[in-house]
């Protein structure tokens, strides 16, 4: 089982908006902060086990589990299609109308329609494949996304403050932390 990025997302923090964080007027290190950008979404998602920014990703799994698919990196937005390689080695799509999504909760879900089961699949890796589009840009992950440009910009390595070495500002985490799915 494993989940890939199919369509990545426009990043949520533009060039503009990082270079007038920044307090940057000179175009000359836009290569820098475009990359930086990414690295702090990149980061966000990591942290908080979610997508940043509308994407489409694909989850494969070497067979259809007994009942819910859990979709990794919600919020789920939708789910595109769910295909699957059947016993005669023909891959297949799924009507709509055979599974639905439940994204009601922290974690999404793809759910087989009532009265139906999932069909059976060629015994092999990576077998069934779901494709949907999730991710969401809370107010929260903007701000954590700008503190940590701003400390990558400003040090381009571990910063000393005192006696401590510092990775990101302690605002990142805070804003991050209401956003976060913990586990129990």
């Amino acid at each position: 089982m494993g989940w890939k990025v199919i369509t990545p997302p426009t990043e949520p923090v533009t060039l503009a908006d990082a270079r007038l964080h920044l307090r940057v007027t000179d175009t000359a290190e836009d290569t820098l902060i475009s990359a930086l950008i990414t690295a702090a979404r990149e980061y966000c998602e990591h942290y908080l086990q979610r997508a940043v920014g509308a994407q489409t990703l694909e989850l494969a799994l070497d067979e259809f589990p007994e009942g819910a698919i859990e979709l990794p990196m919600g919020p789920v937005a939708s789910i595109t299609s769910i295909k699957y390689i059947d016993e005669n080695q023909a891959e297949q799509t799924l009507s709509g109308s055979a599974y639905t999504l439940d994204d009601y909760s922290e974690k999404s879900w793809a759910i087989p329609a009532y009265d139906t089961e999932w069909p059976e699949t060629l015994e092999a890796a990576n077998v069934v494949k779901v494709r949907y589009v999730a991710g969401s840009t809370p107010s929260a992950v903007i701000a954590a996304m700008k503190l940590i440009i701003g400390h990558l910009y400003e040090n381009r390595e571990q910063s000393i403050v005192g006696v401590s070495i510092t990775e990101l500002p302690l605002g990142v985490k805070a804003l991050l932390d209401t956003k976060r799915i913990w586990s129990l």
